[in-house]
């Protein structure tokens, strides 16, 4: 597996030998980065603060730093793909732009100020139901932006409905891989005054 572009394109990552983690083809991670850094879903990549959930080995997160943003918060639970992510981001001397969270993306930690993405990255286990849940969370402990920008991967032939609040944008699909843009509003969780 290894980093498609960006200042650290053709560099590997590391995986953990065991588990059952399935990280992102790297057909369909290049594709996605080629719609978000061409704008054609208006979210700006440059600069941006990300959020990659479900994170595995930080293959999303690892690629989006690569190719400009400006940090990455990495939300993951299991101890060995934490052990990866971590030789990840020394391997890619990038662990001044990032956070790891040992968390479950179901139920974050509240965002620290300042903390909210621009763009996120879900990439739960296949047919888990937990894309919804997750989405849901982020958005109630403060983690996305106004606006923000999420790509969902799931099974091509996953059902997906998306929660109040979250708008599908567009959808593609890479073999048996269905990557869903939403955009998040935030209008539809202002607390009354």
């Amino acid at each position: 597996m290894r980093i498609t572009g960006g200042r650290h394109r053709g560099r590997r990552l590391q995986a953990p030998r065991e588990g059952e983690l399935r990280p992102t083809a790297e057909r369909a991670r290049q594709a996605l980065f080629n719609i978000l850094v061409h704008g054609r879903l208006g979210g700006e990549l440059k600069g941006a603060r990300v959020l990659d959930a479900f994170a595995g080995t930080g293959a999303l997160g690892l690629e989006a730093l690569s190719r400009g943003a400006g940090h990455a918060t990495f939300l993951e639970r299991d101890r060995a793909a934490i052990a990866s992510l971590r030789h990840n981001l020394a391997a890619l001397d990038e662990e001044e732009r990032a956070s790891v969270l040992s968390a479950d993306a179901t139920q974050p930690p509240p965002a620290a100020p300042g903390a909210a993405v621009a763009i996120a990255f879900l990439d739960p286990p296949y047919r888990s139901g937990l894309a919804g849940p997750a989405l849901t969370a982020l958005a109630a402990r403060g983690w996305l932006a106004p606006g923000a920008l999420l790509a969902v991967e799931t099974a091509a032939r996953e059902d997906f409905t998306p929660p109040a609040g979250f708008e599908i944008v567009d959808e593609r699909r890479y073999g048996d891989t269905r990557i869903i843009f939403l955009r998040w509003s935030s209008q539809h969780h202002r607390k009354p005054k």
